[in-house]
């Protein structure tokens, strides 16, 4: 046994235990735990324990509660918004006091090849999308922007056909919007936005993969300079 393991709580023990059977795919999605009482007589543990270690798996969204006679515990059916919530939370926390910088560089390894993919992958419809969401700066209220911005990347991402890649992306992105003072930018920065989505919705549209690559490089670039600089930590 390892020094963390003999010194963590019983019920975060025992959760450990059932995640790695869970992660492993020993528990398949949809399977029903033991009840609590074969779970005690099988790890050694009291009711309480037991109680708190699925409590702890309900909140990571591993497994799911039903009352009645049919009820019990249950490994859930994994799901893109499920990946997006806990990451979500997980990184707040880890990135609390760090620099934004290595959110940015996330986001520079998911969306230049996202960006390539769109252009490889995306349909009419997507494309059309994406269109609704470029915007005039001098045309449109300043809260709306962010809306919009925010929206074009995600248009990207969904629009690379890999539903994970917006799972993962999300939380990043939903991080990252409470750290940035956006009311300090320079009267320029919108502008140089609107210009930079256009350029890669224009490689998207003409299936331009490398194009859309080194747009989206050159657009994330330009938002690192200025994220850094209105990051309120």
């Amino acid at each position: 046994m390892s020094i963390d393991r003999a010194l963590a709580p019983a019920y975060q023990d025992l959760a450990d235990r059932l995640r790695a059977r869970i992660l492993s795919g020993d528990l398949k999605p949809g399977d029903r735990l033991p009840v609590e009482p074969d779970l005690c007589a099988m790890y050694g543990v009291s009711r309480s324990t037991v109680r708190e270690a699925l409590r702890l798996l309900s909140s990571e969204r591993l497994l799911v509660t039903r009352r009645g006679t049919a009820g019990g515990s249950f490994v859930v059916h994994p799901e893109p918004d499920h990946i997006s919530s806990y990451l979500r939370s997980s990184l707040a926390l880890f990135t609390d006091s760090g620099s934004v910088a290595n959110l940015l560089e996330v986001r520079m390894l998911l969306e230049v090849p996202a960006a390539g993919l769109a252009a490889a992958r995306r349909t009419a419809e997507q494309l059309e999308v994406l269109a609704d969401t470029l915007f005039d700066p001098r045309q449109i209220e300043r809260e709306l922007t962010y809306e919009a911005n925010r929206d074009f990347h995600k248009v990207i991402l969904e629009a690379a056909g890999n539903p994970l890649l917006d799972a993962v992306a999300a939380p990043v992105f939903g991080v990252l919007e409470g750290r940035f003072a956006r009311d300090q930018v320079s009267p320029g920065f919108w502008d140089r936005v609107d210009r930079d989505h256009r350029q890669v919705y224009r490689c998207v549209a003409a299936g331009d993969v490398a194009g859309a690559e080194r747009a989206q490089r050159e657009h994330l670039e330009h938002l690192r300079e200025i994220y850094s600089a209105i990051d309120r930590t």
